[in-house]
């Protein structure tokens, strides 16, 4: 009852179309929105048998917590093959706990989860030269989201440089090209509009193939100076000290580029396929430090293990994972058993227009749109989320749905300091 409830409910929506066999729609996006036209996620195919076994919104945070914990197995492999069983399972435990990965579990659900463990198999390979193998780990990177082509064309440009020629330049072509074709041709064919709709938070004059570069330097630079002495600092500044490094630009840069303020900070999804990179990074200058032949770096290289492993720790006390401490996270609210009362209340394969909260909780038995997205369609029931959206502060909720629904007469079937619900009765 925790969850934001807007990406988990969308990407239900998504889900369980697949498991019908079809076409990924969230009428939370807006009435039979195609979501490839929003944000190219074919991969999240991948989950419609586990959703047809067990249809339920649950199934995709269980999902989503078994891909980014599959994803430290690569991690503490490398690890360990690098440094030793101690030191190895250290950066394993570490990178398990990592602000980012905490941020991403704590935020509802996101298709990142998949290019979470992708990239740390990729990162594995390429630790261990295996550049073939890393170039075919990454390729599933573009049906995961449309800016990771991106990311790909920058691990086939670290093989090219620091690998093999033969497989970097290939790799590269195909992620740009792979990019170029997601979000000029794939994204546009589905939209309504014919164009990809996050072109305008890319800055202010922003456009295909035109962005403001102001906006990298200029726009809530505290928050972004934050945001990378964090995820620098919980390598200890060690993943400077290796190329791998530079994978961190393309997420980095559209992020930085953006006027989209969430894209800044530490909070949510966008700092999880990050970690991943990072933590290879830091094997990887761990490797490169014990080989100088300066005796402070062996030291400094010596002594970041366990400073790595303190950071992590402590800043679980400031990230999501806090809640795991509090015993208040074990506790059944009112507000929670109010909710689960509008559960029940509300019947399969009805109609439902509500705001955030409860809506993924409805979104697994009946279609659900957005409060104001009903595009025309009278829904047969109305949630009010008191905490979230109050459209009737005089209390006059029936009034309200009249004037929302012309021609649709709206009862109140239950109402609580928490949740107002309105049902159908009947048609003027």
């Amino acid at each position: 009852m925790e969850t934001s409830s807007w990406d988990l409910g969308i990407f239900e929506q998504v889900v369980r179309h697949y498991a019908q066999l079809e076409s990924p729609i969230s009428d939370i996006k807006g009435v039979d929105f195609n979501i490839l036209g929003d944000h190219f996620s074919p991969i999240l195919v991948v989950l419609a048998p586990l959703y047809r076994v067990f249809p339920s919104a649950l199934t995709l945070l269980v999902a989503q917590a078994a891909l980014i914990a599959l994803s430290i197995v690569p991690i503490t492999r490398a690890a360990i093959r690098t440094l030793g069983k101690p030191r190895g399972a250290a950066v394993g435990f570490a990178y398990g706990i990592s602000w980012g990965i905490q941020s991403a579990v704590d935020f509802d659900f996101h298709e990142i989860c998949f290019a979470v463990p992708i990239l740390a198999f990729t990162l594995q390979r390429m630790l261990e030269q295996r550049w073939k193998s890393a170039a075919l780990w990454s390729l599933p990177l573009v049906l995961v989201k449309e800016d990771l082509g991106l990311t790909v064309a920058a691990i086939g440009a670290c093989i090219f440089f620091f690998g093999s020629k033969k497989i970097g330049a290939p790799l590269a072509s195909f992620g740009v090209a792979a990019f170029l074709l997601v979000m000029f041709v794939l994204i546009p064919g589905v939209n309504e509009e014919g164009e990809y709709g996050y072109w305008e938070k890319l800055g202010e004059h922003s456009g295909p193939g035109v962005h403001s570069l102001s906006g990298l330097f200029l726009d809530g630079t505290s928050i972004k100076i934050t945001t990378l002495f964090l995820l620098l600092g919980i390598t200890g500044f060690v993943a400077l000290r290796s190329p791998l490094s530079l994978l961190l630009a393309p997420t980095l840069g559209w992020r930085f580029i953006s006027d989209e303020s969430n894209y800044w900070g530490t909070d949510w999804h966008y700092n999880a396929v990050l970690m991943p990179i990072l933590f290879a990074a830091l094997i990887d200058g761990l490797r490169l430090m014990k080989e100088s032949r300066r005796t402070w770096v062996q030291r400094y290289a010596a002594n970041t293990v366990p400073a790595v492993l303190a950071i992590s720790i402590a800043l679980t006390r400031q990230f999501p994972f806090k809640a795991l401490f509090d015993l208040d996270t074990y506790r059944t609210t009112a507000k929670v058993r109010s909710a689960e009362k509008v559960i029940a209340l509300v019947p399969e394969g009805v109609t439902v227009e509500t705001s955030g909260g409860i809506l993924s909780h409805l979104t697994g038995k009946s279609r659900v749109f957005w409060v104001g997205g009903t595009g025309g369609i009278s829904p047969d029931f109305i949630v009010v989320n008191l905490a979230e959206w109050n459209p009737a502060p005089n209390g006059n909720f029936a009034g309200y749905a009249r004037n929302a629904h012309p021609g649709s007469t709206y009862t109140v079937a239950y109402r609580d300091p928490n949740y107002v619900v309105l049902r159908r009765s009947a048609s003027a």
